[in-house]
């Protein structure tokens, strides 16, 4: 299995911690070298390890957003 390469552009926010320590972040992320997204995953404390997670471009995100703000929560 070929490995990926990310980096971790900006970190946006964290949504929760999880009693190992593990963040459920938003953050801006480049995988392989490519533009960077928006992403929403579990990471360890040291941002070596992380958990399954989504990928978002600026406009899916705008989208969630408005979908989001729709929601009577």
């Amino acid at each position: 299995m070929a490995e990926v390469k990310y980096e971790i552009k900006e970190n946006l926010g964290i949504l929760s911690e999880s009693a190992k320590g593990w963040t459920k972040e938003l953050n801006l992320v480049s995988w392989n070298d490519y533009p960077a997204k928006y992403d929403i995953r579990e990471w360890d404390p040291d941002h070596l390890k992380m958990g399954k997670g989504v990928t978002f471009s600026a406009e899916e995100l705008k989208k969630l957003r408005d979908i989001l703000n729709k929601l009577d929560l």
